[in-house]
């Protein structure tokens, strides 16, 4: 069964990091997450820039293109990134923009309407959130202005969970990730959004699992893979994620 990893982090010190709330991770480069994964075969699979990289690109571009072409870019873009690096960022596999809600770094809520729609219209990407479930009522009228986003790691609280739901009733992607930071079931929730929207679940190994209480291990997919059957299974692990990654 192939797996299209929709979310992990490559860290390569060769490039500029940030401290982000006084958190520095350790490097965790394109060579690290082909070892971790070695058993597995990933069919491609979406690199999500981190709080601690803030605006920097260079490592992006690096990374997609080590990785091949199967591989996608989720940016941290900030309002007034130059019209020529947007250009150069959508040659070069980028397909998504990231908001980061939880952690900052990267650009502000009030820019969130203006960057989706840009982006989306001019290139056809997609919004990307790191938000809590519980954090999603206040913001749903902003979030209807966006046309296209996934929320990362099941929205990651359990309060706020019905607010979730009514966005996968929407049409929105959930990224089945982080098992060990959220403060869900895992697999409870999935079942639920699944039974709302098939097509709405996409699995992430979310690699090297920085900040997390407990990393992602290969448990992880055994849990998915004992709780779903064949046809769901392709779906999850594969079909979901890599329709969204390639409609830019």
């Amino acid at each position: 069964m192939k797996l299209f990893d929709s979310h992990f982090h490559i860290i390569d010190p060769n490039f500029p990091l940030v401290e982000n709330n006084g958190y520095l991770p350790d490097p965790f480069t394109v060579d690290d997450y082909s070892t971790a994964f070695h058993r597995y075969p990933i069919a491609g699979g979406a690199v999500v820039s981190g709080s601690f990289q803030a605006f920097d690109q260079t490592y992006l571009f690096d990374s997609l293109k080590r990785l091949g072409n199967e591989f996608y870019g989720v940016a941290n873009i900030a309002a007034d990134t130059p019209q020529e690096l947007l250009d150069e960022l959508d040659n070069a596999n980028v397909v998504a923009v990231r908001f980061n809600v939880k952690r900052g770094g990267s650009e502000s809520l009030d820019k969130i309407d203006y960057l989706s729609n840009y982006l989306h219209d001019r290139y056809s990407w997609h919004t990307e959130l790191y938000i809590e479930n519980k954090d999603l009522p206040i913001l749903r009228p902003l979030l209807h202005k966006i046309p296209a986003f996934s929320i990362d790691h099941l929205g990651l609280t359990k309060d706020g969970l019905s607010e979730l739901f009514y966005w996968v009733e929407r049409g929105i992607k959930v990224k089945a990730t982080g098992f060990g930071r959220i403060e869900l079931n895992p697999i409870d929730t999935m079942k639920q959004i699944h039974a709302i929207n098939p097509g709405a679940l996409m699995f992430g190994s979310d690699l090297p699992s920085t900040r997390a209480a407990t990393p992602f291990s290969e448990a992880d997919i055994d849990l998915i893979s004992d709780s779903f059957d064949e046809t769901d299974l392709d779906s999850i692990f594969y079909s979901n994620a890599k329709s969204w990654y390639t409609a830019a």
